[in-house]
């Protein structure tokens, strides 16, 4: 006779993980252009500052002779006369880096409210009244 050998429990399938929702898409969708301000915005503000203190103009003596707004007195120079160096180009460049960083900031704080309400609520948890 052969003895009966008690059979191996075979392990339950893993089950796989749900599908992500649609709040969960949304919220990594919204990351991402959070994201993309934050570049446009540190880009800006790059250019604000670059025009703002880079030196510019013609060399005389291996140095460009007109200084930025911000390093050294205006020249009365005709030759440093540049449409950007000039304030009202300047404030208007200003005003877009603070724009684009206020957006980014919102669309930060928007993605991770989206992000916390997904992971709060699972997929299959009822609403509740």
């Amino acid at each position: 006779m052969t003895t009966d050998t008690p059979a191996l429990p075979t392990p339950d399938p893993v089950p796989a993980s749900p599908a992500r929702s649609e709040e969960q898409r949304r919220a990594g969708r919204i990351e991402g252009w959070s994201i993309g301000w934050m570049l446009v915005a540190m880009l800006v503000w790059g250019w604000f500052l670059f025009l703002m203190l880079a030196d510019y103009g013609p060399e005389y003596g291996g140095r460009p002779e007109c200084r930025g707004p911000l390093v050294g007195p205006l020249s009365e120079d005709r030759m440093c006369r540049d449409a950007l160096r000039e304030w009202p180009a300047l404030l208007g460049i200003l005003a877009l880096a603070s724009l684009s960083t206020v957006v980014a900031a919102a669309t930060t704080v928007y993605a991770k409210v989206l992000s916390r309400l997904a992971h709060r609520d699972g997929p299959g948890t009822p609403p509740q009244d």
